[in-house]
């Protein structure tokens, strides 16, 4: 069976021991899991003493699929050993370890998996990888923002699927990796308002992130950010215009910080591959429903439209 392995770490601004307390709470993984954002109707169960060595944490969804975590070692502040068993979608055991090192007055907390894929799924072990750690990452931030704050901005809609009108779209096309998009895409949206000011285009549109292509193995996004414009507006010079046509989507409603978007996206994804929705070539994007510069993190409302056929 093809081993396939996946770590991916960030600093929290708290001791080793509250952090390692928080991870060995299985109570407290409801609020930083990457995977139950996408399916709040899961059915989730913990031990009476979930931050002890055989305590389980059981979880079973139509999204989510089923399955258990089981606290094997607690090698407090330094390390955590558990056991994950997978039911659906298929049949697995995996190993998952987090290992705590302080820096400073932070923390580094590193969260690794173990595992093996069976035979006939041997041509996903990289995709696989690939969107673990993925979804690590987002869960890394979640809990970051929780030790740190004491609470998620982040809650998922699925809204369902619409009609939606054509559009066109004025903005500054770009790239970035995924842990640059934040602030690669403030950069760029102060282009934009500084074009439109200069040449006299009102930003009364809607604000709009258009996607073009994701690498997944690189994790790099090809992108244009800016504002819905009349189809008569002319583009200034470094700007480009965009026609998004008309079609089907899916729509996945956001409401908090942007740096939790990717809990909608792959909410979306989740959800398209569990109802079997084929995805339409049309580039997704994003719409913010309210001004960034005047809204609470909290608050902030963004929504994602996946094209299907």
């Amino acid at each position: 069976m093809p081993d396939f392995h996946v770590d991916r770490s960030i600093v929290i601004n708290a001791t080793v021991e509250e952090v390692f307390d928080v991870v060995a709470d299985f109570s407290q993984w409801m609020r930083w899991s990457p995977w139950l954002c996408a399916d709040k109707a899961a059915e989730v169960t913990v031990s009476d003493e979930p931050s002890s060595v055989g305590a389980i944490y059981k979880w079973v969804g139509e999204l989510v699929g089923e399955g258990e975590m089981e606290h094997q070692r607690l090698q407090r502040p330094t390390r955590i050993d558990n056991e994950l068993r997978i039911a659906k979608p298929f049949n697995s055991r995996s190993r998952v370890v987090f290992e705590f090192v302080p820096q400073g007055d932070a923390t580094k907390i590193t969260w690794q998996m173990h595992g093996k894929l069976p035979w006939v799924m041997f041509w996903m072990k990289s995709m696989m990888e690939t969107i673990l750690g993925m979804d690590y990452t987002r869960g890394l931030k979640m809990l970051k923002e929780l030790i740190e704050t004491g609470t998620v901005n982040s809650d998922t809609e699925i809204k369902g699927i619409e009609s939606i009108t054509a559009r066109d779209v004025l903005g500054l096309r770009d790239s970035c990796v995924m842990d640059d998009i934040s602030s690669s895409m403030d950069q760029s949206i102060s282009t934009v308002q500084a074009k439109f000011g200069e040449s006299g285009i009102g930003t009364d549109g809607e604000m709009v992130s258009v996607y073009h292509s994701l690498n997944m193995k690189q994790q790099r996004f090809d992108y244009t950010v800016g504002y819905t414009v009349d189809s008569s507006a002319i583009a200034p010079e470094a700007l480009t215009k965009i026609y998004l046509p008309a079609g089907q989507s899916l729509v996945v409603r956001h409401t908090g910080s942007y740096q939790n978007l990717g809990n909608a996206w792959s909410a979306g994804y989740q959800y398209t591959r569990n109802k079997k929705i084929s995805m339409a070539n049309r580039p997704a994007h994003e719409i913010y429903r309210n001004d960034p510069a005047e809204t609470p993190a909290a608050e902030l409302i963004t929504d994602i439209y996946l094209p299907i056929k």
